[in-house]
This record gives structure tokens, C-alpha cells and sequence, in this order.
């Protein structure tokens, strides 16, 4: 597996749009670097973004399951 991956690659990994992955960069959700005029984010940065989010939608869910 390469160190770093496109943008592209990172949307179609989380099934989003680029426009959508470039915004989770934009906004710092998502760590990257710009190389040559594009965004590389390193694939070790994307697997920690994806367990950040499955942490959180479990805190969700736990938050639901409490207040019903």
C-alpha cells in the first residue's frame, strides 16, 4: 500500500464525493499535505480519520439509546 493517496482515492476509499473529501482536508478533520499542486493524504492519517469516526458514531448512538 502507498504512503500517501489523492484525494480521489480518499473519496472513493469513504465512498464520497472529491469535493466532499477535500473539505474534510480543508476543514483539518482530515491531515494532508499538498505536493505539486495536489493533496496527498497518508494513508495511516486516513485509517486513524475512519476509527475517529466510528469512535464518535458510537458515542452517538450510546447518546440516543440514553436519552430515549
Amino acid at each position: 500500500m502507498p504512503r500517501f493517496v489523492p484525494i480521489a482515492d480518499v473519496a472513493e476509499t469513504l465512498n464520497i464525493s472529491a469535493r466532499q473529501a477535500y473539505a474534510l482536508v480543508k476543514s483539518g478533520e482530515l491531515p494532508a499535505i499538498k505536493v505539486l499542486g495536489g493533496w496527498r493524504i497518508e494513508t495511516e492519517e486516513l485509517e486513524k480519520f475512519i476509527q475517529r469516526q466510528y469512535a464518535q458514531t458510537r458515542e452517538e448512538i450510546q447518546r440516543e439509546s440514553f436519552s430515549e
